[in-house]
């Protein structure tokens, strides 16, 4: 007998990386300082419109893909946006894990009953290694 349970596929990259980051920048604020040459992010749906937003998202999700298929080589995967992120952008390193976070709470809304305790450790476990590793050269 089949799994007649339905398969839900990831959301495309571009989509997914609106609901995450639009998530991130309305939840937290404070993190839009980071963007002030985005342009209009005085609302959420000035947030969602925001095509500089939504293309800084496909980097963001293409750069966490390399990371999941460099498990076990995070720090030297993101060694180069730690150094940018660090020296140059002067991100605080605790947005990452904030960006993290995020992106579980997404997964889970979008997988349900599907994504249970142990994906979303799963989860939790990658998002704080990569964390880790784009915090890297702040120490």
């Amino acid at each position: 007998m089949r799994n007649k349970r339905p398969h839900r596929e990831i959301p495309t990259q571009t989509r997914f990386w609106h609901t995450t980051g639009h998530q991130l920048l309305v939840v937290y604020p404070w993190t839009q300082r980071f963007f002030d040459s985005f342009g209009n992010l005085s609302s959420e749906s000035a947030i969602m419109g925001n095509p500089k937003v939504k293309a800084h998202g496909k980097k963001v999700l293409n750069s966490f893909s390399d990371g999941l298929k460099n498990l076990d080589n995070l720090k030297g995967t993101f060694a180069k946006l730690s150094e940018l992120h660090c020296d140059q952008l002067h991100v605080d390193p605790e947005n990452f894990k904030l960006l993290g976070n995020v992106l579980v709470c997404v997964l889970a809304r979008h997988f349900g009953k599907e994504f249970t305790p142990q994906v979303q450790g799963a989860f939790q476990k990658v998002v704080a290694g990569v964390a880790n590793a784009l915090a890297h050269k702040y120490h």
